[in-house]
């Protein structure tokens, strides 16, 4: 088995042109690949956005939204009724709200606002600059420092603004761990500011944030505010419903899995054509092989090694060219959104394993109806 293995390599690599083309024809078919499955992660983790920088473990919102821009208030005696339940440890409110915020030179510019609760700034962002008490000041703001901050002209601590007539201080520049999709700036402020700045209605509360006692009286929290006709989800439930409100209920996942589809075909058809006409010009091997005595089986284990071997040092080598791309892309465009995860990786491989076995198959079928006669006579 060794020396068939042996002799597979040996067939593989003799040619290098045709040996680096089978390889750069996986590594083609990965890159388009993991570029399009990384893009769609990333997009898909920025629907999500606020979600993940807030970081609370528990939200309690209306049935009826579906994801985190939906604007639909609570009462005020579901917070009430919230902080009651036992095994809370905490319950705050959260505003969130689309403003236009009128610049220092005139332009108004949309702006997504966030108003924390005011005992507490709970979901408070990580500062870069300035002090975060500084956001009781009056018309104080924190403004986001990630793609979307030069939108507000380069704003420091001090720039001024006006919200619906309202003015607006920059007091603090702070950092989010996950950028925005929908290309407005962020910032934060108190809630009482917020409702303050912007048109409410009769209720003001977006969401309410829960912290529980322990794991153990998540379920008893949610039961509790389903009985109240609202829902409780954890962090990570809500944040797979708002994903999975993006990717089935708008174009925006449909046409990434449309596009990532479309690479996925076209690097099956290149590693199949190009290993195609690989077994091709070394049918006289294969013929000979077959002439000494190998098995039929024996000759599949050549295919089916040879395959693996390009494909193998085809996806590492298409990983690394993509996850380098990505790495330099985010360097010099800070609102690229792909991101390489496990989950990229493991659809990647499992991809380049249909591949490899289309590729194997195309050969198997060409080789095992060889006659080493007509290799002979010809």
């Amino acid at each position: 088995m060794n020396g068939l293995l042996t002799i597979a390599l040996k067939l593989l690599a003799n040619d290098r042109g045709k040996f680096n083309t089978l390889i750069l024809g996986i590594a083609f078919a990965v890159f388009l690949m993991m570029q399009m499955t990384c893009m769609f992660a990333g997009l898909m983790q920025r629907t999500g956005s606020d979600i993940l920088n807030i970081n609370a473990k528990m939200w309690v919102m209306d049935p009826s939204l579906n994801s985190q821009v939906d604007d639909i208030p609570l009462p005020d005696f579901v917070l009430d009724n919230v902080r009651s339940i036992e095994g809370v440890k905490y319950a705050v409110p959260l505003f969130t709200g689309g403003g236009l915020a009128k610049l220092s030179d005139g332009r108004y510019q949309a702006v997504n606002i966030i108003g924390l609760d005011d005992a507490t700034l709970f979901g408070r962002p990580k500062l870069l600059e300035g002090n975060i008490y500084a956001i009781y000041n009056d018309d104080g703001y924190i403004v986001i420092n990630d793609a979307e901050y030069e939108k507000m002209d380069g704003a420091v601590i001090g720039t001024t603004f006006e919200v619906n007539d309202n003015r607006g201080v920059i007091v603090g520049i702070g950092e989010a761990l996950v950028g925005g999709l929908f290309g407005t700036p962020t910032l934060y402020t108190t809630f009482r500011r917020a409702i303050t700045a912007l048109p409410v209605t009769r209720y003001t509360t977006s969401f309410i944030l829960v912290e529980p006692k322990s794991v153990d009286h998540i379920d008893l929290i949610k039961k509790k505010v389903a009985e109240l006709g609202y829902r409780a989800l954890t962090q990570e439930e809500f944040y797979v419903k708002n994903r999975n409100y993006y990717l089935f209920k708008t174009g925006l996942g449909i046409n990434v899995m449309v596009m990532t589809m479309i690479s996925f075909v076209v690097g099956l058809s290149i590693a199949g054509q190009t290993f195609y006409t690989f077994v091709l010009e070394n049918i006289q091997e294969f013929g000979a092989l077959k002439a000494i005595g190998c098995k039929r089986k024996e000759l599949i284990q050549i295919i089916l090694f040879q395959a693996s071997v390009v494909g193998f040092l085809g996806y590492g080598y298409g990983v690394l060219l993509s996850s380098s791309v990505i790495a330099l892309a985010k360097l010099q465009v800070h609102n690229y959104a792909a991101l390489v995860t496990f989950g990229n990786l493991f659809m990647t491989f499992c991809m380049v394993l249909v591949i490899v076995a289309f590729s194997s198959y195309l050969g198997i079928r060409k080789v095992t109806r060889i006659d080493p006669f007509d290799i002979f006579r010809g």
